[in-house]
Order: C-alpha cells, then structure tokens, then sequence
C-alpha cells in the first residue's frame, strides 16, 4: 500500500501514462468534453520509435481529435496502398478502392517527429504534458487510483485519479507494476532494423506505398521498406529468432545480407548508405490478463501487441484510444458503462480480426490470397479494407467471419500460387 504522507499528492480526474499517439489522442478527446487529464511521459520528444506506416483507419481518429491539420501540415509521406513481392511475383493494394467507408490514404512517418506533431497538437488544445515524469509505483485497490511519479529532478510526488489510461506502449507499465502480463498466443519472433538513406533510383518503385517482401526461401520471413519524404527510409527483416543464427551477430550488417537475398530489394537498395545503428525487437507479441479494472485500462501497446506485417499496432493505439475515451465521457457523465463490452470486447473485435490475417500470413494461407493472380475485384476490396485499417467494420463479411471466409478463399486461391 502506498502512503500519501510526506509528499505532495495531486488530484485529477484522469491520468494517462505516454505521450504516444493513443495517450495524446484519448487526452484531446477527453479535453473536448472538459474532462481534467494530464499526461506523465518518461521520455523528451522527438524521440524514437518503431512502427512508421501508418493505416487509413488511423486518419478518422486523427481527425476526431482535431489534429488532423497539423498532420497535414507535417509534410510527412503520402501513402496510398500496400505492395507485395515474392520471388517475381508482384501484387499491390489502392486503400483508396476498398470495401469500408472512411479515408484511403495516410502517411508513411518518423515516428519521432510523427509523435510530437501530436502531442504538441495535444497541448496545444490545453493538455498537460509532463515529460521526463517516470511512474514508480501504482494502488489501485481503492476507488481512487494512485500513482506514485519521480519528476524531472528525481523528486517523488503522488497523482490520485479517477481513472488511470496506461498508454505507456512497450514500456508497458501497469501489466508490469500490476503482474497483469500474459504469454501471447503468437510464436516469439525476431525484428531487425535500421534507418538508411534509400537512393533508390528505380522508375517502377512507388514510394507512396509500404513494401512487404517475402524471402525468397523461407516464407516465415519477411521484410519491410517504408520510404519517408526525405529520401530516407525504414527497413527491417522478421523472422523466427533460430533464423537470424546463420548470420553476423552484427545486426547491421546480418541486415544488409538479407536484403541481398530479395532480387528486388538487392536491385532497388543497391545503391543504399546505412549510416544508422540497427535496432532489435525481440519475442515483442504480447497479451494482458485484463484490459480493465474499476480504476484503470490499458491502450494499444499497452495491452495487446500483435506482430508489425501489417502495421496495425497504430490503429489499435489510436481506436482503443476513441473507445476508451467514448466509455469514460459516458461514466463522467453519469451514464451506464459496461466496461467489458463498451471498450474490451469493441477492442478485441478488431484486434482478433488482425490476428486472424496475422495467423493466415504465417501460416501461407493469406499470402496465397495476397499474391492470387486472378483475384476477385470484391473480394479484394474487402481485403483491402482490413488492410487499411477498417477491422472494426462489421458490414465486411471477411471482419464479421475471418476465419471462416479466409479459409474458403485461400483454398479457392491456393491452385494459382507459389
């Protein structure tokens, strides 16, 4: 149990562990409704993070939180679909020719300056950020949660809330301080990673779409290019962690091996400088025991990472941020919330949805379909839709039944592919 006595105590309605997009997004949505939040951030921003190709979904909640604006305002690099490569083999999706409603574009972002953009935004619209405020220490076995917090010079102070949002991402912080974690159902895989200078000169490369490759071998890998507006770009390999043991231990350069190994990124990287470190994610799937309590729920990251293949670890961010947002303006106002089905099973809708896809990619039975070469134009728009974001779109029949319509069309779609 912690102790109020002998530090200061502070009093708001609630309070949001990051600055990331979820935390920045439900603090805006909350402030619309004159609801007291601020933000405790561990970090100064700019800072880095991964996870930069951003889902057409992602806009709708941008928009929502009125920072929509200065997104555009950005310059960051526009981004319109998906292309995929497999040993020759070539496919693409237009976000803009999809079965759900809603935006088809977005933007591919360093996330660094992608995540200031909106906190700032945040601020801006009167919320209070607090960076380099650590969390230490959490009770909430009372109505009143309290959080124990070390601010920029070391000194503790306590913050008692109505309401605890942690959108602390992979710092993950209640299932940590809380014992709240949960083995993920997904195998443990491997990222490696790095920011490099792209020089990409091919004619027949679209920079404004992400590139998902499969290795040419091994189908369990796969790599990613996402091209940012100033010739710089993202790019990284996953994979099994056993993969990675047949190459350097020097991530950097096991990296530019692999993508010597993809005739197609050995053709359009020929010419890359990789002046950057490379960075490592390793066993990143992760699941909570609860999404929930009486006092407290967990965003995005926070509570359920999935896997980066289809970049859907922003959108959950920022759509767990419109749901939890929606459930506690209703509970500030009186209103009846149920908690379990206004915000974990709206959530998981989607998120089960993604895993779905996730599961069939790895599996082969997605990339069947993906890379079908006579494929049918409705069904692709339904595809594309999840694709770009709209898992949460019921009218989909491939969202309402995943399983059972990804099983059908892969087996209709397996005759004709690799």
């Amino acid at each position: 149990m912690l102790s109020k006595q002998s530090i200061n105590v502070e009093s708001t309605q609630v309070a949001i562990i990051g600055a990331g997009p979820s935390g920045s997004i439900a603090a805006a949505l909350l402030k619309k409704h004159n609801i007291d939040c601020i933000i405790l951030e561990k970090s100064t921003f700019p800072r880095f993070s991964i996870g930069e190709s951003l889902l057409p979904a992602c806009m709708e909640s941008i928009k929502k939180a009125g920072m929509l604006e200065a997104v555009e305002k950005a310059c960051f690099q526009y981004k319109d679909g998906a292309a995929f490569h497999f040993d020759g083999m070539f496919t693409s999706f237009d976000f803009t020719n999809k079965f759900s409603e809603g935006a088809g574009t977005t933007y591919q972002v360093q996330r660094g300056n992608f995540d200031k953009v909106l906190a700032d935004s945040a601020q801006e619209q009167g919320v209070e950020i607090r960076y380099q405020h650590e969390i230490t220490d959490v009770d909430v076995s009372q109505p009143k949660a309290l959080l124990s917090v070390l601010d920029t010079q070391g000194n503790p102070y306590q913050v008692e809330a109505d309401f605890i949002l942690d959108a602390s991402g992979f710092g993950r912080v209640l299932p940590r301080l809380l014992n709240l974690e949960e083995p993920s159902c997904l195998p443990p895989r491997k990222a490696i990673f790095t920011h490099l200078n792209d020089n990409i000169i091919s004619e027949g490369y679209d920079r404004d779409k992400i590139l998902i490759s499969v290795h040419p071998i091994n189908t369990q890998v796969w790599y990613w290019l996402i091209p940012f507006s100033n010739g710089t770009c993202s790019f990284g390999v996953v994979g099994e962690p056993e993969f990675f043991a047949d190459y350097s231990s020097d991530n950097l350069e096991a990296l530019k091996q692999l993508a010597t190994e993809d005739k197609n990124l050995k053709q359009l990287l020929i010419n890359a400088e990789y002046p950057n470190p490379c960075g490592e994610i390793m066993g990143y799937s992760a699941n909570v025991t609860k999404l929930f309590d009486r006092n407290f729920a967990l965003l995005g990251n926070a509570g359920e990472f999935l896997d980066p293949v289809f970049s859907s670890g922003v959108t959950i961010a920022m759509k767990s941020a419109e749901l939890v947002a929606e459930a506690l303006i209703k509970q500030f106002n009186q209103e009846e919330v149920d908690w379990q089905v206004d915000y974990s099973d709206k959530l998981m809708k989607g998120v089960n949805t993604f895993r779905c896809y996730v599961e069939g990619w790895y599996e082969g039975t997605f990339q069947d379909v993906i890379f079908h070469e006579d494929s049918n134009p409705k069904i692709k728009q339904m595809i594309c839709a999840i694709l770009a974001g709209y898992a949460w779109d019921e009218e989909n029949p491939f969202v309402a039944e995943p399983e059972r319509r990804l099983k059908v069309v892969a087996e209709l779609c397996k005759p004709l592919t690799k």
